[in-house]
């Protein structure tokens, strides 16, 4: 019996769009995050998903809530699935940040496991309450197709951690607003990544893109 997570970012925020670092900030949706949310709903509609579990944080549960609407379900919210907490960093563009706090910035950049930010988390501390989490709900919901809504950095370090993958790896990947992640999580615990940072569902409206 596999279960099915069907992994979400959120919609374009007002601070996406001035590139700056959100972290644990709660920021609102532009009117493209909107849209973008309008159309992952859209694209899931068919999909049989069971039940949607969403971050806290405005951005990402105004997309899950978006999302059930068109599939009459409701959204659970889970505070552990948070984006992670950038300290100081939160508020600032990428360009203040290498200008202010250089050296931490290029670790993050390079090997953000070695990364302290002040005041914030640290990637391995955001794994794991990911991952704890997210394998609680599948205990809860075997043989179901879940959603669960989110943030880039968690997401990434959640994948990661399902996957087995060293978060070393963490630079390598991407992830755009609204992107559709899946991973089966086999019976026997194995996990197989299925889809990855799809947006295909975004190109019905080439204003988004």
């Amino acid at each position: 019996m596999t279960t099915r997570l069907y992994i979400a970012r959120h919609g374009q925020s007002e601070w996406n769009l001035h590139n700056k670092m959100q972290g644990v900030q709660d920021i609102d949706l532009t009117p493209t995050g909107l849209k973008q949310a309008e159309l992952l709903a859209s694209r899931l509609k068919n999909e049989k998903i069971d039940c949607i579990y969403s971050s806290d944080l405005k951005r990402a549960y105004v997309t899950a809530q978006i999302i059930a609407k068109e599939l009459g379900l409701e959204v659970q919210k889970i505070p552990e699935f948070r984006e992670m907490s950038f300290g100081i960093w939160e508020g600032l563009t990428s360009e203040e940040i290498n200008e202010l706090y250089k050296e931490i910035y290029t670790l993050w950049k390079t090997n953000p496991v070695k990364a302290n930010i002040e005041k914030g988390e640290t990637l391995e501390e955001v794994q794991k309450r990911m991952v704890k989490n997210t394998l609680k709900i599948v205990e809860e919901n075997k043989g179901k197709n879940i959603l669960i809504v989110s943030h880039g950095t968690s997401i990434k370090a959640l994948i990661l951690g399902l996957l087995g993958i060293d978060l070393s790896f963490y630079p390598r990947f991407r992830l755009d607003n609204t992107s559709l992640n899946i991973v089966d999580v086999k019976e026997d615990g194995k996990t197989v990544l299925v889809l990855f940072n799809d947006t295909c569902h975004l190109r019905r409206d080439e204003k988004i893109i």
